[in-house]
Parts: structure tokens; sequence; C-alpha cells
């Protein structure tokens, strides 16, 4: 296997997307039990442009690659689990369905923590005190937002598959054949995972935004967006050295809050999910060792 890579993925409507250097693939149970994979070659824009690739940029990079391919692969898996005679999202309707989630995301964790501040800065002191309240309302508004989503039935499902991803990818990475009882045993919290990643964004704003000074309304919002790059680099590189040194007790430290916090965004799947996840994670490695990028398949 690429030693220096790590797999990952994302679960989708009733299945999961597992993705390897240079292929991507996605599994999806059917209404009729059967598990339908798809596959396709990765984006190889960092492999034209190899800056992408530099630390500090490629969080960005990959947080906008990974955002346009989960609604892709969102929408795909959507289609795929419908019963045949009902009718396929078209691609308009995916765009859209993008395009409100971002709306929704900017509006809540971007738009209104600042307006409230704004607002009420008269009496919330000076611009860190500003800044750190911000901060507060944005992981506030952020669990409850994901809380709320949790209750529901469809959700609840999708957040199963989550559990089962990552039981999956961490039985791989302790070299164990990718069998569903020994999958099982594995915990569901990553140290990897983007529900850590966007908690780690969100206390790293808390220090960038309060370089940013005071202004109007207008220069807040704006200035905000203005640095999520630089924001979602440092917060890339604590995700991947954080990681890198998961087995230390620091290490551990640092990354209690979104572990505990990935409790809200995964649970224990059954064993129909966790076939899912394995045959996902079979096939990307399947298909990186064809390419020579895998020694072998873990099974």
């Amino acid at each position: 296997m690429s030693k220096n890579f790590q797999y990952g993925g994302m679960a989708v409507i009733e299945g999961v997307m597992m993705r390897g250097p240079k292929r991507t693939s996605l599994a999806v149970r059917k209404p009729d039990g059967s598990i339908e994979v798809e596959e396709e070659a990765n984006s190889d824009l960092a492999s034209r442009y190899p800056f992408l690739k530099w630390p500090f940029i490629r969080g960005t990079h990959v947080l906008i690659d990974s955002m346009v391919m989960g609604i892709r692969m969102l929408n795909k898996s959507a289609n795929m689990s419908l019963e045949e005679e009902e009718e396929e999202l078209s691609t308009t309707e995916i765009f859209l369905t993008g395009l409100f989630a971002f709306a929704l995301a900017v509006l809540l964790f971007v738009v209104l923590p600042t307006a409230i501040v704004h607002f009420s800065s008269n009496y919330l002191g000076n611009a860190l005190s500003q800044n750190i309240i911000e901060g507060i309302i944005r992981i506030a508004f952020f669990l409850l937002y994901v809380y709320a989503i949790s209750k529901m039935e469809d959700i609840q499902r999708v957040f199963s598959y989550h559990g089962a991803e990552h039981k999956s990818i961490f039985a791989y990475e302790a070299g164990e054949e990718l069998k569903v009882e020994n999958v099982r045993k594995y915990s569901t919290l990553h140290p990897r995972c983007g529900t850590s990643f966007l908690l780690i964004v969100m206390v790293i704003s808390i220090l960038v935004f309060a370089l940013l000074g005071e202004g109007d309304l207008f220069y807040r919002i704006w200035s905000r967006l203005a640095v999520l790059p630089v924001i979602a680099g440092l917060g890339y590189e604590f995700l991947k050295f954080s990681g890198k040194y998961y087995a230390n007790d620091w290490a551990r430290f640092l990354i209690a809050p979104g572990l505990y916090l990935q409790k809200l965004t995964t649970s224990e799947p059954d064993d129909s999910m966790l076939e899912v996840a394995i045959t996902a994670l079979q096939a990307v490695l399947e298909l990186e060792a064809q390419n020579g990028l895998c020694q072998e398949s873990p099974t």
C-alpha cells in the first residue's frame, strides 16, 4: 500500500465514499439489498499545479475539492439508492442544492454570529473580547445545527454510515483483514474526521479574526470570508499533525474536543452498513493496486 497516503472518505445516502491517491469509489446499498459500486478518477489539479500541495495552501485546495466532491457524491448516492421507478435528480437540482447548502453555511456560521456581535459591540468591550464571543456564538450555532439534524431519521442513517466509514479505515490502518467481524470492534471516532476539522477551523478563526480589528458590518463579514483560506490552511495542517501523532497523550489531549464532537455526527452502524463501507474501501484499494499505488489489498 501507499505508506504516505492516508485513506479517507465520507458517508453518503445509504452508502460510503472512499478516496485513494488517484481513484475514488462509491458503494451504495440498493433498495433490493444489493450493493452498487461506482468508481472514478480523482481531480489531477494538484498534479498540474504542484503549489497546491504546499503546506498551508493545500488545506484550502483540499477543502474546496472535498466540498465539490461531497455534494456530487451525496447527490449521486441519492440517485443510486432510489427505486427504479423514482425520478433522479437533475444537474440543475444538484447545482441548486449545493448553492443552497453553501449559502446556508455562510449565513449561519459567518453572517449571523458577526451581525449579532456587531450590533452588540457597545456592550462587549474591545475587539478581542468581541471576537471571542463571536467564536463562541459560531460554535454554539454549529453544535445546535448538528444536534438538530441528528434527530432527522435520514440523517441518523448517514451518521451510522459515517461510523462505518471510520471503523473500516481504523481496521485497514491496523492491518486487519477487512471483514465485518474485524471492523466491528473499532471506534467510530477518528482523529482525521471532517467534524474535527470544522471545530478546529472555528477555534482558529477566533485567533485570526481578532487580528482584523473593528469596522462596519460589511467590513466584518467580508474580511472574515476573505481570510477563510488562511484559516482552512492552518486547520488542515493542525489536523494532519495531530493525526500523525495520535498515539501520543499530548496529541490525544489536543484533539479530544473534536473526537467528543464526533459523538454527534457518528453512531454505531449495523453489519449491513459495515459491509457497504468495507466494499467501498476494498474497491478503491483494488483500483490503486491495479495502478501500482498499493502493494496489495489487506484482504
